[in-house]
């Protein structure tokens, strides 16, 4: 691990509405290490992370990103950073559901200008690597629980991004499928150097970490290695 962090946040408040979701919380990524942010339901850890990913701004506070203030970037470049630098994984995948898998995961190469031979021929190669090959004609509603979850991960990393955030992404599997998930998703991480930051409530997902950060009452506490 260097010296230097990935990804810090620092004194993060946001609240929706009357309702306070962070109370001063703040955190630091370093590459290539596994995160998981822990909590009970309505703590504000999925907050946390939409902040750390420039999904929504914090209301005080600020995320940097190799030192770039987030706050401080364009609509415009935070939609390149979330392409590009960032990869998601969520609950229920959140694929387009009229693309194909293979048009799913070349989709953010596209968005960036790759050409579709290009583009496809990579999402391949990650199709074949999280052992989904045989969906790539078939549609999201075409395959189980388990496949599209390793669609959504080739995705993910296909651009090759410096941070993956999870969203309890093994909730709707099952313990066996879940297990295989996490599996392909934090050794495919690690091959390419990315960082994963993982939400999640469960102890055996929150093991395939090496580090905790515990949410509780919109702040965050870190925790010693776990490994």
């Amino acid at each position: 691990m260097t010296d230097t962090p990935l990804l810090t946040a620092e004194g993060l408040h946001k609240s929706f509405g009357l309702t306070p979701a962070l109370d001063g919380a703040g955190m630091s990524v370093w590459a290539g290490e596994v995160i998981a942010i822990m909590g009970p339901s309505g703590s504000g850890k999925s907050t946390l992370l939409h902040c750390l990913a420039g999904i929504i701004p914090p209301d005080s506070g600020t995320v940097r990103h190799h030192g770039r203030d987030l706050a401080e970037l364009s609509d415009r470049d935070r939609s390149d950073l979330r392409r590009s630098e960032f990869g998601f994984v969520f609950q229920f995948g959140h694929l387009v559901p009229e693309l194909t898998c293979l048009e799913n995961v070349a989709l953010p190469l596209r968005l960036g200008g790759v050409k579709r031979k290009e583009a496809e021929s990579r999402s391949r190669e990650w199709l074949e690597r999280l052992d989904v090959s045989e969906v790539a004609g078939k549609r999201p509603g075409e395959t189980s629980g388990g496949q599209g979850q390793r669609v959504a991960i080739a995705r993910a990393l296909v651009t090759g991004p410096s941070v993956v955030f999870a969203d309890e992404p093994t909730g709707a599997l099952d313990t066996l499928n879940g297990e295989r998930v996490m599996n392909l998703l934090v050794t495919s991480a690690a091959e390419s150097n990315a960082a994963v930051v993982l939400v999640t409530h469960d102890p055996r997902v929150a093991s395939y970490s090496g580090r905790e950060v515990m949410v509780r009452d919109g702040r965050a506490r870190e925790v010693e290695r776990i490994r």
